[in-house]
């Protein structure tokens, strides 16, 4: 699957893959990128040491969401909110 993407959009995401600092975004946006310069699944899979369905998956979440963020959201507290309070 190839993304195609302006100069614009291509500009953004290189300025936001600077910023960002969540390893697992950077990788998304590389993706992007590099498909939109005519690298392959295979190809890009293998530049980042993924697996092509997961650079499958990131392609597709980009071109029917514009997601780059993962969807993590961290796990729950195991501290009471006392604790917490005491630990801040």
């Amino acid at each position: 699957m190839k993304i195609t993407l302006t100069s614009e959009q291509k500009k953004a995401l290189e300025l936001r893959h600077n910023k960002v600092r969540d390893v697992h975004e950077c990788d998304r946006i590389k993706a992007i990128l590099l498909s939109s310069e005519g690298w392959s699944i295979t190809q890009i899979a293998q530049a980042l040491r993924k697996h092509d369905s997961t650079i499958s998956r990131h392609l597709m979440d980009f071109k029917n969401k514009q997601k780059l963020a993962p969807e993590n959201g961290g796990s729950q507290s195991l501290l009471k909110a006392d604790q917490t309070e005491k630990l801040i």
